[in-house]
């Protein structure tokens, strides 16, 4: 008997978590910069890899 009560409260929890995870902190909004930035030089850097081999064949 207390079984569906269980699983209607496990499933209220999980959509109350996933309800919170809409809105972006400043946190967040600073990591996702955080990434691009490390993206955008590891780019650079096979770039310059890239015109270093081909100045030197």
């Amino acid at each position: 008997m207390n079984k569906p009560v269980h699983v209607v409260a496990l499933f209220a929890a999980i959509l109350f978590a996933l309800g919170g995870c809409e809105n972006e902190g400043p946190m967040e909004k600073a990591g996702e910069k955080i990434d691009e930035a490390v993206e955008e030089a590891g780019e650079a850097v096979e770039e310059a890899a890239d015109k270093v081999r081909d100045a030197t064949d």
